[in-house]
């Protein structure tokens, strides 16, 4: 039997250098899944438990990786399911190639079973490329231009397989004649710098200013000792977009860590006191943490030009990628000799620090949940590869965690969708079965689709080089974040028959799958739990019970969120008497960091 298309597919995927592919199986892919078993030894097939997960899983994958991520499903249903994990990728500017089987062509456009208008459904997703195979000719450039336009773009891009095309035979080389496509495999990130004149331009503003600030995003992932060697120079604080945490270690001294809502003091003083703005390789969308529109003369640098000067008004945006760019600037950059600004950043962020400490250290009902994160920071494996789920996870994940040299981590940016930590942590070990994840996830997260993944990592973990891979589940039976943002963005109480949700047991559950489960119900249990955990010879769920009346406090309180936040109390919230002894504390300890601990 001679190549089908779909061995084609396959074969040009692997030319490309994919590996491993993310899916779920259905009758509208038969024949991709037949090749499948025909070329064992091109890929790796994950079969998630739902197609949802795929998605994440490619997104996560290119992430961690910086590689094409691919995902896979049948039609219909099956493709629709792949959409959130997609959008995930296209909105945090991820190379993911999705791969979706359709209707029989001799079936379309008559209301078959599972027909659904898949170029138009993925128009969206896969805008800057998502086109239907309709001859075994169109296979090669199909292939070859989603994987380069995913790559170069890093966007998200779609090619349709009607279920009997999949079976044509294969042609490997289109005629030589009018009317085909010649296309090849191979992509090389260009070098990209902005012209000298525009870097002096850059380089004397930053000369100029006395107060610069830095921001870095996931642009700047591999820039960090570019951007170091630039803050040295400039006597300045890098501050990170969320998606960036990774790009700096946070025990460097200038490092102010996080912005925004779930940012720190230090990176808030500093965006409100600078008089210049570096922002280098990130989207960062809240304008309200940067500097007021004309305090501060702005310099953004973005591989994209289309992300340029949409978050503040630069007075000079630069196209080019983050460490070229700042390799060519470093030597227009003048040495500032007054330090004074550079000290006063340094001691915002040991006294933040501190802050964080004490916060994490005051006793709660029963267990704080930035206590579960304070005790796994200095406990994380070198290399770990960490993801967090969006809600007050995200918080705890993005104040307290302190990001070592080599340490990778990751959240759902942009989408900010509930459900992505766990199969992040699932790719991740994929890609780096050496390595250890761990995923922070509330159990609202957990109950949505996290649990149904454990079965995936059931399937497949006796296969990893080593075992582990921890899951911390922050259990408070409740979605919490939506419930602070009733309390603080409407002015109203916690609302029970929407935010309170079913207490499970998750320790139990991961003992059924064969894993070794820890229920942690004290707060001098957290530390020993997590180090059972990282010495495990298997998969470890971690069930903490979290209090939700902890508040995520941000930086800074408007007087708006403090008069809603009071209205919220005066409504009679269901939880008003805890939440105000913890508010309380939490205000405290911001000020004089100490004065609440209970003495652990």
């Amino acid at each position: 039997m001679g190549d089908t298309v779909s061995d084609f597919l396959l074969k040009r995927l692997s030319a490309w250098g994919v590996k491993r592919i993310f899916g779920y199986p259905g009758d509208g892919i038969l024949g991709i899944m037949s090749a499948l078993e025909r070329q064992p030894d091109l890929f790796q097939f994950v079969q998630v438990r739902h197609e949802e997960m795929a998605a994440f899983m490619a997104s996560g994958h290119a992430k961690f990786t910086g590689q094409l991520g691919v995902c896979m499903a049948t039609s219909g249903p099956g493709a629709i399911h792949l959409l959130n994990g997609l959008y995930d990728a296209k909105m945090d500017h991820q190379p993911v190639l999705a791969i979706v089987g359709q209707s029989a062509r001799t079936a379309l456009g008559g209301n078959y079973q599972q027909e659904v208008d898949l170029m138009n459904l993925f128009k969206d997703v896969a805008g800057e490329y998502v086109h239907t195979c309709t001859d075994a000719v169109q296979m090669r450039q199909l292939v070859d231009r989603a994987c380069r336009i995913a790559l170069a773009e890093r966007t998200v891009t779609c090619i349709i397989m009607p279920k009997d095309v999949q079976d044509l035979d294969a042609v490997d080389k289109p005629p030589h004649k009018h009317n085909t496509v010649h296309t090849s495999v191979g992509y090389s990130y260009p070098y990209t710098t902005p012209s000298r004149e525009d870097l002096q331009r850059a380089a004397d503003i930053l000369n100029a200013g006395k107060k610069v600030a830095i921001l870095i995003g996931a642009g700047a992932m591999d820039a960090g000792q570019e951007v170091t060697q630039v803050a040295d120079l400039l006597g300045c604080g890098v501050a990170k977009a969320l998606l960036g945490k990774a790009a700096l270690p946070d025990d460097l001294p200038f490092v102010t860590g996080g912005l925004g809502l779930l940012g720190t003091t230090p990176s808030w003083n500093m965006m409100m006191d600078c008089d210049t703005l570096l922002m280098v390789g990130s989207s960062f969308p809240y304008s309200e943490f940067l500097p007021k529109e004309g305090q501060a003369r702005g310099i953004q640098i973005d591989i994209d030009p289309r992300m340029l000067g949409i978050r503040y008004p630069m007075e000079l945006n630069l196209t080019g990628d983050s460490v070229q760019s700042l390799r060519a600037l470093i030597p227009l950059l003048k040495r500032k000799e007054d330090r004074s600004w550079r000290k006063k950043i340094e001691s915002d962020i040991r006294d933040w620090w501190r802050v964080v400490e004490a916060r994490a250290k005051e006793g709660a009902d029963p267990i704080n949940p930035e206590y579960v994160t304070w005790e796994l920071s200095p406990r994380l494996p070198d290399k770990a590869i960490l993801s967090a789920d969006s809600g007050t996870t995200a918080n705890w994940y993005g104040r307290t965690v302190k990001m070592r040299e080599g340490m990778k981590g990751s959240v759902s940016g942009s989408l900010a969708s509930l459900g992505a930590a766990v199969p992040y942590a699932i790719a991740a070990k994929f890609a780096y079965p050496d390595r250890v994840p761990v995923a922070l996830t509330g159990d609202g997260a957990f109950q949505m689709n996290g649990m149904n993944e454990l079965i995936t990592v059931k399937k497949y973990w006796q296969e990893w080089s080593d075992p582990r891979i921890v899951f911390i589940v922050y259990n408070n039976q409740d979605l919490n974040q939506v419930t602070w943002e009733q309390r603080i963005e409407a002015g109203d109480p916690k609302l029970p028959i929407t935010q309170s949700i079913p207490n499970l047991p998750y320790a139990a559950f991961a003992d059924s799958l064969g894993f070794q489960g820890i229920r942690v119900e004290r707060p001098e249990d957290v530390g020993r739990a997590i180090d059972t955990a990282l010495a495990a010879n298997r998969p470890v769920v971690i069930d903490v019970s979290t209090d939700p009346n902890v508040p995520t406090l941000p930086p800074h309180i408007t007087f708006e969120q403090a008069k809603n936040y009071s209205t919220a109390l005066l409504h009679m919230d269901p939880d008003e008497g805890g939440i105000i002894k913890e508010s309380v504390k939490s205000l405290v300890e911001g000020v004089v960091p100490g004065v609440g601990e209970k003495g652990r």
